[in-house]
C-alpha cells in the first residue's frame, strides 16, 4: 500500500475509535508567562488574560495611551486598543435600617473597561522595557524545507502571522506564527503543509472549487476544504517521516470537521483523493498547469 492510503487508513481508524479534541500547536506568544502591565508590574488577571494573550503579541507587557506618554512614548500611528475589564464591588446605602437600627447597605458589582496598547505597538525610550529571555531556536528539518523549497509556483511564506496560521487567496501568501513559537519543529511543519495544501487550490494551481468557492467560515466548501488541508498535511508529514509527531492532531482535527459535515467517514476518502493530488503538487509530482 502507497504511502497515501496508509495514512488515510490510519486517520479513519483514529475516527472510527473516537479522538481528543485538536489543540493549536502553538503558543499565544514566545513567552507563556500571563500578560503584564509595564507601569505597575501587576499581572492581568480573570477574561483579561484571554483577552491579551490572544492578541498574538510576543512581548507580555501592555500599558494605556496615558502609560506610554508617562514612560516618555507613545502609542504608534494607527495601532488599535485592546480592551480589558476590571471589576469589584461598591457598597450603597439603601436608605433603609435593619431589625438593630443599622443601615442596610446593598453590595454591587462595578464594571468598567478601558483600553491598552502592547509594547510592540508602541515607540518607548531605550530601557523601558525589560529584556525578555532568548525563545527557545526550532531547528529546521531538511527532509521539510526540500519539500516547501520544490514546491511550483510557491505562494509567498512570512511568519508575521501573529497568533494565526493561515493561507490568504487574494494576495495568494501563506501567514504563519513565529516559528519559536512551537513546542515541536514538527507541529511547526504540520502547520505549514496545511497552509500550502490550501495555497494549491489557488486558480493559478489546482483550481480547487472548495477553496475558490469560499461560502465563509463553517460553509459546506469551507469544512470540505479543511478537510482537504488536514490530509495534504497529513501525508506530507508522512512523506518526511514525522507523522508519528503529529498524526494525532490531524485525526482530531479531520474528526471536528467531519462533525460540521454530518460525521460521514466517507468524506474523508474523498478529501483523500483530493488531498494526494495536493501533495502530489507541491511534491513537484503533478503540475497540471498547461494541460
Amino acid at each position: 500500500m502507497d504511502t497515501y492510503q496508509v495514512i488515510t487508513d490510519r486517520i479513519v481508524g483514529m475516527l472510527e475509535k473516537g479522538t481528543v479534541p485538536w489543540r493549536k500547536p502553538w503558543r499565544h506568544s514566545t513567552l507563556d508567562g500571563a500578560p503584564i502591565n509595564l507601569v505597575s508590574r501587576k499581572g492581568y488577571r480573570g477574561i483579561n488574560v484571554f483577552l491579551l494573550a490572544c492578541s498574538g503579541y510576543d512581548s507580555p507587557y501592555w500599558l494605556s495611551f496615558n502609560q506610554a506618554a508617562q514612560c516618555g512614548g507613545h502609542v504608534n500611528k494607527g495601532e488599535h486598543s485592546t480592551m480589558v475589564v476590571y471589576w469589584n464591588w461598591i457598597d450603597k446605602e439603601t436608605g433603609q435600617t435593619d431589625s438593630q437600627g443599622e443601615p442596610v447597605v446593598d453590595h454591587i458589582p462595578f464594571l468598567r473597561h478601558y483600553n491598552v496598547f502592547n509594547v510592540q505597538q508602541c515607540n518607548l525610550p531605550d530601557g523601558v522595557v525589560p529584556s525578555l529571555p532568548n525563545a527557545p531556536a526550532i531547528e529546521p528539518i531538511a527532509a521539510c524545507d526540500a519539500i516547501v523549497q520544490a514546491m511550483p509556483n510557491r505562494p509567498a511564506i512570512s511568519e508575521n502571522g501573529g497568533n494565526r496560521a493561515y493561507y490568504r487567496q487574494a494576495t495568494d501568501s501563506v501567514h504563519m506564527p513565529n516559528r519559536t513559537r512551537f513546542d515541536k519543529q514538527e507541529e511547526y511543519y504540520s502547520t505549514l503543509f496545511h497552509e500550502l495544501t490550501h495555497a494549491t487550490g489557488h486558480g493559478s494551481r489546482l483550481n480547487r472549487p472548495t477553496l475558490t468557492e469560499y461560502d465563509g467560515f463553517g460553509g459546506e466548501n469551507y469544512s470540505r476544504e479543511e478537510l482537504v488541508a488536514e490530509m495534504g498535511a497529513a501525508f506530507l508529514c508522512a512523506v518526511t517521516g514525522i507523522e508519528t509527531q503529529t498524526l494525532d492532531n490531524s485525526g482530531a482535527y479531520v474528526a471536528s470537521w467531519l462533525h460540521a459535515l454530518k460525521e460521514d467517514k466517507r468524506l474523508v476518502v474523498t478529501a483523500a483523493a483530493q488531498a494526494q493530488r495536493a501533495a502530489d503538487y507541491i511534491r513537484a509530482k503533478e503540475n497540471p498547469i498547461g494541460r
